[in-house]
């Protein structure tokens, strides 16, 4: 199914899910050993991908049969969904040793998911984000937080159950609100005090539980900027594996101007015109640069170059 709406980086994840099946361990391991299914490789959070032959790369995929031999249990092993009628599931491997020098030899490289991200097809980047979220939080939700136990992947990975108490546990995906800020014809970006000189982006922060998003994106420009919010207008959202957040990304009115960074979050706070910001997009603005455009700060300062304000 094709969503008529805007995609970033990260978004776009071709395969059917097919969450019904999950459940039955019997269907999930008939299709690890089919050999017609497919796998994709994680090391350490990075991908294994493969040249296009046009200056890109692509998911270097290998046969899921290989996926079960090398993974020692189900423990390391994602069923990802289906690509038509070929499954698609996630080797995750940990250790120094790197596994394109031993039994994934000629299969592929090892690449950074962040720096190659935009080198990537879109939904190739999309499933690699879903396969690395995923799998940190295997790494970080292996004990039961009701009891400490130890609990073990169930229903392909998609869920944790625990050995002694039998809680189970869900894959977390954590809300955050990225906002631009624009009062008339400007449009206002900020700095964080550990950012390199003149890197700028939009303001960032999470949702807390009992808050809407428009209600979080309210409090966050208030406290990192003093700046007081008008409204509030969606964009778009993004998977952002890094661990496991959703950018909500959002263009915010505000009533004036007056900005005034907290200088804990914010260190610095700088105002745009369109034709400034245009500028800034493009590289020409010799002390300031903009997010890359793998980001989704970067297609929101795009979205309110290009389209004005909502509403307009």
């Amino acid at each position: 199914m094709t969503l008529q709406s805007f995609r970033n980086t990260f978004a776009g994840n071709p395969l059917d899910r097919v969450s019904e099946r999950r459940s039955d361990p019997e269907w999930v391991a008939g299709r690890l050993a089919d050999a017609d299914s497919l796998a994709v490789a994680i090391w350490n959070g990075k991908p294994l991908v493969e040249s296009d032959g046009s200056g890109g790369v692509r998911i270097a995929y290998f046969p899921a049969e290989l996926a079960k031999e090398l993974s020692g249990g189900e423990e390391r092993l994602l069923f990802l969904g289906m690509w038509r009628e070929q499954a698609v599931f996630a080797l995750d491997i940990e250790g120094s040793a790197d596994p394109a020098e031993g039994p994934l030899r000629g299969v592929g490289a090892f690449e950074d998911l962040r720096a190659i991200s935009l080198r990537l097809v879109p939904a190739d980047a999309a499933i690699l984000a879903t396969a690395k979220q995923m799998f940190e939080w295997r790494r970080r939700h292996r004990f039961c937080a009701s009891c400490g136990q130890p609990s073990d992947a169930v229903d392909g990975g998609w869920k944790r159950r625990c050995r002694a108490c039998g809680v189970e546990h869900f894959p977390r995906t954590d809300p955050v609100v990225i906002m631009l800020p624009y009062f008339g014809d400007r449009c206002m970006v900020g700095r964080g005090a550990s950012w390199p000189e003149g890197r700028y982006s939009a303001l960032a922060g999470f949702l807390e539980p009992g808050e809407t998003i428009e209600e979080a994106c309210a409090r966050e420009l208030h406290e990192e900027a003093g700046l007081r919010t008008v409204r509030v207008h969606y964009h778009s959202t993004q998977p952002w594996p890094y661990p496991s957040s959703l950018m909500i990304g959002l263009l915010a009115e505000v009533a004036d101007d007056q900005a005034a960074p907290d200088q804990t979050e914010l260190s610095e706070v700088r105002w745009f015109t369109r034709e400034e910001a245009r500028a800034l997009l493009d590289g020409e603005i010799a002390d300031a640069t903009a997010p890359g455009q793998m980001a989704i700060a970067h297609q929101l300062l795009r979205a309110w170059v290009d389209g004005g304000s909502p509403g307009d």
